[in-house]
């Protein structure tokens, strides 16, 4: 018999599958599905990377794979895509490569990065979380504006002084019920027995005094409903000036009242929702900042023990011990860095703004200073304009110079004779616009709503070192002085970093 064919006995449903088999749940699977995908994608990035000379692309590629995969597959995706990252780093990175073998000097490497991965997925998780929250809640606040489109026609009434009706109109007919013979000479606020917000005194005075009464009254209609009416009032007089009859037009708002009711509960859940999402934003920033707090300790250790193998133990080794132990202790390095800058871009968002008149020119001349060591036996041509002084955090204000000044110099090495220009001017609405141009080897610009995302990078780690925590770190602190950040740049002509602060 044929594997093909139908076991005797055993009925088979069409396409192959017997009744008691049971169905393979695709939705289920799309997570690990997306998953594979994302850890997929960036081994084979990083693998062709390091075949065109690119190496130690892996471990930021397949991080940026974990927060996809939460962020577009949900906490399932991302352990599976953690998982999926670590033995690939493990089998086509790790020495030797093509095995599942760790070496005991790289289990505090493999440690490291599955913490960062977990606080990576995290992070994303609750993001992605809130945003559905907030995404939700502005749906319901659109549909509630679409139901106030709702308009009713209006109803004409006139009556005498007294309240006598002497026309009822068809308007009239449709909103309260009655018809109009039903509703002539019947004393209107006894038919729609009215609920007036003051006394009918009062309404009255007013109307003989201006010859017009606006408000909002409560009537009940044939059918016993209540309604909420706009009704305005005009008075009419003969020749001798004296009151003749009003004419009455009301215009039922129930349903805006009632929509402006929801609006304003809407309103409130959505402030509710917005004090959430600014606590969670400081739960999870004080969660970075334990976290990595956290991982200097272990990381000290790593980096010590490293250090201490390669002072003692340097003879000992092959040539290939000795490379793991240089890897070893630069990643550790690396990683040290790292987490120093997550512990800057985090105390950004906690620490207390200390607000006092600032010289920029002054802050600017003493990040200058700080940086001579640094640019000692480079070409740069220096130009510095005249720099306002504004209200802020004197320390916040330095470190965004510092990081754009850093990134000046940082990509104009390249050019035999960097060319730097710090300066300022008024924007249009009057505020100080601060910048720092270079002609460095520049961006493309439909990369540039990137540029200011934490761990976003433009440009290879092999060509230019860095964290990609910099200009996030100058975004948060001109956010917190109440200004905005912006950048332009053509690709090998140079860049411009912008950024607004208030006028003193």
């Amino acid at each position: 018999m044929s594997s093909a064919e139908p076991s005797p006995g055993v009925p088979v449903e069409p396409g192959g599958v017997s009744p008691g088999a049971t169905p393979i749940n695709v939705r289920a699977l799309r997570p690990y599905g997306l998953a594979l995908l994302a850890v997929a994608t960036a081994v084979g990035i990083a693998l062709a990377a390091e075949l065109a000379g690119f190496e130690k692309l892996e471990l930021p590629l397949l991080l940026m794979a974990i927060g996809a995969a939460v962020w577009y597959g949900g906490p399932q995706s991302g352990i599976a895509a953690i998982v999926g990252a670590t033995l690939s780093i493990a089998y086509f990175f790790a020495r030797p490569k093509y095995s599942l073998h760790i070496d005991r000097p790289d289990l505090g490497y493999f440690a490291i990065f599955i913490l960062f991965a977990l606080f990576i997925g995290s992070f994303a998780a609750r993001r992605r979380r809130v945003e559905d929250d907030l995404r939700r809640a502005r749906a319901e606040l659109e549909a509630r504006h679409v139901s106030l489109l709702d308009i009713t026609h209006d109803t004409i009434v006139l009556r005498d002084v007294d309240g006598s009706i002497s026309y009822w109109n068809r308007g009239a007919e449709e909103l309260y019920g009655w018809t109009s013979k039903e509703a002539v000479n019947l004393v209107t606020h006894r038919l729609l027995q009215t609920v007036f917000p003051v006394p009918l005194e009062i309404i009255n005075e007013e109307l003989l005094r201006t010859s017009r009464w606006e408000g909002e009254l409560t009537h009940t209609r044939r059918d016993g409903t209540q309604i909420v009416v706009s009704s305005r009032w005009s008075l009419q007089r003969d020749a001798a000036g004296q009151p003749l009859m009003v004419m009455e037009t009301n215009n039922d708002i129930t349903e805006r009242k009632r929509g402006e009711d929801d609006i304003r509960r809407l309103n409130a859940q959505l402030e509710q929702r917005g004090r959430e999402l600014e606590a969670s934003n400081k739960d999870l920033e004080a969660f970075a900042y334990s976290v990595s707090h956290d991982l200097r300790a272990p990381l000290r250790h790593v980096a010590g023990y490293s250090e201490l193998l390669q002072k003692t133990a340097f003879s000992v080794l092959d040539e290939r011990g000795r490379r793991y132990v240089a890897s070893l202790h630069e990643a550790a390095k690396k990683m040290g860095t790292l987490i120093d800058d997550l512990l800057a871009f985090s105390r950004i968002g906690r620490a207390e703004t200390r607000t006092t008149l600032v010289s920029l020119g002054d802050v600017v001349r003493e990040v200058l200073r700080e940086t001579e060591r640094e640019t000692e036996g480079r070409d740069i041509q220096w130009k510095i304009g005249t720099l306002p002084s504004v209200h802020g955090d004197r320390s916040m204000l330095k470190l965004a110079l510092s990081n754009l000044v850093a990134n000046a110099l940082k990509f104009t090495r390249p050019r035999p004779r960097a060319e730097i220009e710090i300066g300022s001017s008024d924007d249009a609405n009057g505020d100080v616009v601060v910048f720092v141009r270079d002609n460095g080897v520049g961006f493309d610009m439909k990369y540039v709503n990137k540029l200011f995302g934490v761990f976003q990078r433009l440009h290879s780690v092999e060509s230019f070192e860095g964290t990609g925590i910099g200009l996030a770190t100058v975004q948060r602190v001109v956010a917190r002085h109440g200004g905005r950040v912006w950048a332009e740049s053509v690709v090998d002509g140079g860049a411009t970093f912008y950024f607004s602060a208030p006028k003193p």
